[in-house]
């Protein structure tokens, strides 16, 4: 609308200025006023080819008509994304078109005695009238353009770092989704770990209880001395456990406008929660030997064997070789009930290895048939290969199993 209005403006001006255009060039005033009509009509086009716009201008200035085009014209092409050059040189070509004319119109004006003034206003009202049509609408729109390109600039920067926060909130998501996961797959291991051997003892001295009840009673109370100590051991771990989750499962609400800093929060908080469960005290390799007589006096033939000289690891390299010592002993007690079982140790310069290996369980010997969910070798995969160590697990030639493992010392 805003086009199609100077486009209005333009062309009644040319038809006004058409009418003593005709008179001096000898033609009918009719075709004066419809060359102005359409001359001026051009400015419609102004957006769409802003160089023809100007090209018509130059081209009726000796008509003394299209100010309005003009003015415009070279408005809308400097503040078009258009080479220098070509904005220069349409308007040098105006300029000197609007000062050529300037100066033959008012040089015929004095010569009629039109004007009284002396020799020197010929050139200044022509330099004067050609600099003040051309400079001032150039100018305001080399401007214009150049604030339109650097809005332009700076949305394009600002979709483009709003495109990079999603990105970074899509990241810091999956960061917090893994470290979602991580923990859950640690507080299973840690499940298994303190149930699946505590119950798996407590299963084995309940078998024996029922088999020596009523033959030995001396010994079915020890027994149930026993379980009653495996239960409050595992209960007591389980507590612990359950009291690091309460005291990291604080969540913290934030705006629904900080989507980005939400997610990158949430990454940061679960991370922080793993690490102070991680780090958290746990069973360390001086428990090692009560573990082993938890074993035997659950009925199994179990032999411990230490090499190198006993010394202190990262907590995290302790809790990981014992949990592994302690799931190997378990999956005995399921799996090879009654089979003499060897522990071995050794502290090495950096790292420390132990191995656990049972003989083929007795053809008489009885198992107590304990249910097993097949997660603990991935576990303890898991827990050593996180600590850059090396897990290898199978049977034996003589017809047993082993599981070896050698964790870094740092």
């Amino acid at each position: 609308m805003f086009d199609a209005s100077l486009a209005v403006v333009s062309a009644l001006e040319c038809a006004v200025e058409g009418v003593p255009f005709a008179r001096d060039a000898g033609i009918p005033v009719a075709a004066g006023v419809v060359f102005g009509l359409l001359a001026g009509s051009v400015l419609l086009v102004r957006r769409r080819w802003p160089i023809a716009v100007v090209l018509v201008s130059i081209a009726i200035t000796p008509a003394e008509m299209g100010f309005v085009m003009g003015v415009v014209g070279l408005y809308t092409l400097a503040a078009a994304e258009l080479p220098r050059r070509i904005i220069a040189s349409l308007a040098g070509m105006s300029l000197v078109g609007t000062l050529i004319v300037t100066f033959v119109k008012t040089r015929q004006d004095m010569s009629r005695g039109d004007l009284d003034i002396g020799d020197w206003f010929v050139p200044f009202a022509a330099i004067t009238m050609s600099l003040g049509f051309t400079a001032p609408p150039v100018l305001l729109g080399l401007y214009v353009g150049a604030r339109r390109r650097l809005m332009e600039s700076l949305r394009e920067r600002a979709d483009s770092l709003e495109r990079e926060l999603q990105l970074l909130a899509e990241r810091a998501e999956e960061r917090a989704e893994w470290a979602r996961s991580e923990e859950r797959t640690r507080i299973a291991r840690e499940m298994h770990d303190v149930v699946a051997h505590r119950v798996s003892l407590m299963v084995v001295h309940a078998a024996a209880l029922q088999a020596v009840a009523r033959k030995d009673p001396e010994k079915a109370v020890k027994n149930a001395a026993l379980v009653g100590d495996m239960g409050r051991q595992a209960l007591t771990e389980l507590r612990e456990m359950l009291g690091v989750l309460r005291s990291g499962g604080g969540e913290r609400r934030v705006p629904a406008a900080s989507v980005p800093l939400a997610a990158v929060g949430v990454a940061a908080a679960a991370a922080a929660a793993a690490s102070r469960a991680a780090d958290d005290e746990g069973p360390s390799l001086a428990e090692l030997e009560e573990l082993v007589g938890q074993s035997a006096a659950a009925g199994m033939v179990v032999a411990l064997s230490v090499e190198g000289d006993v010394r202190s690891y990262a907590p995290q390299v302790e809790q990981t070789a014992y949990r592994v010592v302690q799931e190997a002993l378990t999956n005995v007690h399921k799996h090879a009930a009654g089979a003499k079982t060897y522990v071995r140790l050794a502290h090495r310069v950096s790292e420390i290895a132990m191995q656990v290996e049972n003989e083929p369980p007795e053809e008489a010997a009885s198992s107590a048939r304990l249910p097993s969910g097949g997660n603990g070798l991935v576990g303890m995969r898991e827990r050593v290969s996180a600590l850059g160590g090396v897990f290898v697990s199978g049977p034996t030639d003589a017809g047993g199993f082993r599981v070896s493992a050698v964790i870094p010392a740092s």
